[in-house]
């Protein structure tokens, strides 16, 4: 049996539903600045649920996004109120790691807005810096490209704690990330920046098992953490979208999810949790059935 690192599920997509607030561009940080306290209660439930991994709420948290409608004075305090939330939840909790989450600098699934590696790579670091000391480790998330990828292990790497990265792959061609470029290309990336392990996230678990046998090979621990949406819609791939252009999956129920992710370990994966519209209960059955398999949870 597998010693296994549970993370958390859905963060952003579960604070705008907690919230029962209209949706905005801002996404999950706008609930962050008008409920605070919900974030650590998203963190305690995934705790609750058998997570050892709390991943802040800064995934949106870019100078990028906040200076678009006026905010960008705002990112320290944004940055603190997140860690502490999450630093709050792991103390209650009494156990866990914190993961410093960094989504894509302008917009998630839009490999057409790839920023030059040069202009990404000191934005990314700006950002690693200041989470740095109150992490156990980065978390770069979502990325579509491999010029995203190349820009935000740039500037993640090299801040004193370790580095995950997570790719998203086409929900129908898990070889493929969002851009078209086969996922298999990674590898150069991986050898000249290091990063510490390897990860599939936010496209639909049917992907994954494509994809995982390509990081595989790798050299370094690997997993995933999948979306519960029914796809990618094309009101979604425009400026400033909101999730209510999203539909969730009606038929992923917890023990389905779970199905799948029990497979991903069959094929050796040893980090997974959920991503977008994956809940504490999806984690709870997860965490559930790897303890009656003999798994470690750590």
């Amino acid at each position: 049996m597998a010693r296994i690192t549970v993370l958390d599920g859905a963060i952003g997509q579960e604070l705008v539903a907690r919230s029962g607030d209209r949706a905005t561009p801002l996404w999950s940080t706008q609930v962050m600045i008008d409920h605070p306290d919900l974030v650590g209660a998203v963190h305690d439930a995934y705790f609750q649920a058998g997570a050892t991994v709390a991943t802040t709420n800064t995934y949106a948290v870019h100078l990028s996004r906040l200076e678009r409608v006026g905010l960008g004075a705002q990112l320290p305090q944004l940055l603190d109120t997140a860690l502490g939330q999450a630093e709050a939840a792991r103390d209650r909790a009494g156990h866990g790691r914190i993961a410093g989450a960094i989504g894509p600098l302008l917009a998630s699934y839009r490999p057409d807005l790839n920023p030059d590696p040069d202009d990404a790579a000191p934005k990314f670091a700006a950002i690693a810096r200041q989470m740095a000391p109150r992490v156990d480790l980065l978390l770069i998330e979502t990325v579509s490209s491999l010029t995203e990828a190349e820009g935000a292990l740039r500037g993640c790497m090299g801040h004193g704690v370790p580095v995950w990265i997570a790719f998203t792959v086409q929900d129908d061609d898990g070889t493929r990330l969002r851009s078209g470029e086969a996922l298999a290309d990674i590898a150069p990336l991986i050898v000249r920046h290091n990063p510490d392990a390897l990860l599939i996230n936010c496209a639909r678990p049917e992907a994954f098992p494509a994809a995982l046998a390509i990081l595989r090979p790798l050299g370094k621990p690997f997993g995933g953490y999948a979306n519960g949406f029914t796809h990618i819609a094309d009101g979604f791939l425009v400026d400033a979208p909101t999730v209510d252009a999203l539909d969730q999956r009606r038929d992923l129920t917890p023990d389905r999810y779970a199905d799948h992710v029990m497979h991903w370990i069959d094929l050796g994966a040893t980090i997974v949790g959920g991503c977008c519209e994956i809940g504490p209960d999806h984690i709870a059955t997860l965490a559930h059935r790897l303890r009656m398999t003999g798994h470690e949870i750590t």
